[in-house]
């Protein structure tokens, strides 16, 4: 680019429906190439303590607020209801969840971590703290903000895409 010819345009670079379209440029593009390498590194950590990612996330999930649906924890986990059940009677079944159903819709099952679910989301979160520590450093709080209000604005224009018309 020339001194004093204008800048392009990121959002048209980013925009996969036209020629100039460049890979990085495009937000979902970097943000799932962000996200598979974080969880690779989570993984081979969470390994070392006999726990999978899928399970990790409904501990953190749990972790944070429970009881809690299998349909939310699915939807909060962004993974398919049918693969969540599975997950969680997996969980049950190795004695970290306790399900049970909901006392205002027997259709729904309610999950709880058990003592073992707690102790192995204490383990987790030893292990996992170190990297999100290592992947915020040099963030300022403001900048941390800013990043988490840019996803949220990505997540509202994708909810508004999904939305019934």
């Amino acid at each position: 680019m020339s001194e004093g010819e204008p800048m392009m345009d990121s959002r048209r670079l980013g925009d996969p429906g036209t020629a100039l379209f460049h890979l990085d440029k495009y937000p979902f593009y970097l943000l799932n190439r962000a996200a598979s390498r974080y969880n690779r590194i989570i993984e081979a950590r969470l390994r070392r303590i006999g726990v999978d990612v899928p399970t990790w996330r409904v501990l953190m999930i749990l972790g944070e607020a429970e009881p809690r649906s299998i349909g939310r924890i699915a939807d909060s986990a962004v993974i398919n209801l049918s693969t969540m059940m599975r997950i969680v009677e997996r969980m049950e079944k190795g004695g970290l969840v306790v399900t049970a159903a909901n006392p205002d819709d027997a259709r729904v099952t309610d999950v709880r971590l058990a003592s073992a679910g707690r102790e192995q989301l204490a383990a987790a979160r030893q292990v996992t703290a170190p990297v999100y520590a290592k992947l915020i450093r040099g963030f300022s709080a403001r900048e941390f903000d800013r990043l988490l209000a840019l996803i949220g604005k990505l997540q509202a224009n994708l909810d508004a895409i999904n939305a019934p018309e």
